[in-house]
């Protein structure tokens, strides 16, 4: 494996940086936007690059992918089934067990207050061991 298929850190976010700039359009933009709204709800994020070039968020586990593709951007969520989505941003693999993603196309606009909420969410469940909270039984006297 070389070092550009799974690098962390400085290194990752210079490669990230540099998908971002050779992207040069509207998909460029939308990675960018993204990226910085992610590292504005989480400061501690771990960017890394995996699986040939692809952007990943992690903090204790990972957050999400950013994809680009001709005609969208794609976050696919790791641990998106497990949040709460009350926004309803999630509009890909909505059936799925684990993952859920966000497409996003050009000229589309996300609620960033809704996505960094989202970010949020999945950091918290990472570092509570990545199960879901449950409700306490209360103790029978």
């Amino acid at each position: 494996m070389t070092d550009q298929l799974k690098t962390a850190g400085a290194a990752a976010s210079k490669l990230i940086s540099g998908r971002i700039a050779e992207l040069g359009d509207w998909r460029g933009d939308t990675l960018a936007r993204m990226r910085a709204l992610i590292q504005e709800a989480d400061p501690e994020v771990l960017e890394e690059w995996k699986w040939m070039g692809t952007p990943v968020w992690s903090h204790d586990g990972g957050i999400c992918t950013g994809e680009s593709y001709k005609e969208k951007v794609k976050l696919t969520f790791f641990k998106g089934a497990s949040l709460k989505d009350p926004s309803k941003l999630f509009n890909l693999s909505l059936d799925g067990n684990t993952r859920r993603a966000i497409d996003i196309h050009e000229d589309e606009e996300i609620d960033a207050d809704a996505f960094k909420a989202l970010i949020r969410a999945a950091v918290a469940l990472n570092t509570s061991g990545g199960k879901k909270p449950t409700k306490r039984k209360p103790r029978a006297p």
